[in-house]
């Protein structure tokens, strides 16, 4: 049973966790921390994966400025993903050398992370796709979008988790790329608003007991950045 960080940046733009991202990343990568799973909130953005396609987004560059969207193309597979509040958002720093570097299993994991929350909670029966499509679905809806990027064994980006998030912003994308299919939210699914703070909680107890994790430290992002060359996590940054 391994040790797990956690690690919850509130909200937070999207770059500045990009950069707390990747410097978890050189950190784990040199083993100078233990495998460690960030959570937190974006404002409204796009993340366009390497096989993305502008084509998309459905709305103009004018539309994007407008409403404040800003768009970033990053190095994990998938396509355009919209990411906002009320969508709890995982970026695991996980060695795969620890788990005989199956990338497949690993996003099985992440899968079943869910696809377990989603029944033993709510009595909901979630699924995954294994013939086409990566994430967790409803019926034909995905609650769970996963994208994930591998560096020297160690994993970056992670999975979006829609609990409060605001549906009719995925009017923006074709998400993933997908247009035969819908987009769910915890909040559509059970009828009412959900206390994010516990569903933080939910998400780590399904997490660590699906990767086996048996001890958990909870560093703040300050402890955890103390290390040579990490950045700074400012308050305006974090947007809590």
């Amino acid at each position: 049973m391994g040790k797990l960080n956690i690690v919850k940046l509130g909200k937070i733009e999207y770059s500045s966790a990009l950069e707390i991202q990747e410097s978890t990343l050189a950190m784990r990568q040199r083993n100078e921390i233990e495998d460690t799973l960030l959570l937190l909130e974006h404002p409204p953005v796009l993340t366009l994966g390497k096989r993305g396609e502008y084509r998309n987004i459905l709305l103009s560059r004018e539309e994007l400025l407008q409403r404040g969207v800003k768009v970033f193309e990053v190095n994990r597979g998938g396509d355009v993903t919209y990411h906002g509040p009320g969508q709890l958002v995982g970026y695991p720093v996980v060695d795969l050398k620890d788990r005989n570097k199956s990338i497949k299993d690993y996003v099985y994991k992440i899968e079943d992370v869910f696809i377990s929350l989603l029944k033993e909670e709510y009595g909901i029966e979630a699924r995954r796709d294994e013939r086409e499509y990566t994430g967790v679905w409803v019926g034909n809806s995905k609650i769970t979008a996963i994208g994930v990027a591998v560096k020297k064994w160690v994993t970056m980006h992670g999975f979006a988790f829609n609990v409060n998030t605001s549906l009719e912003h995925f009017s923006w994308i074709n998400p993933c790329g997908i247009t035969d299919r819908g987009v769910t939210s915890l909040q559509k699914l059970v009828g009412h608003e959900l206390d994010m703070e516990s569903m933080y909680e939910l998400v780590i107890k399904y997490f660590c007991r699906t990767f086996g994790y048996g001890t958990l430290e909870r560093p703040k992002p300050e402890e955890l950045m103390k290390k040579e060359g990490a950045p700074h996590v400012s308050e305006e940054a974090r947007m809590a």
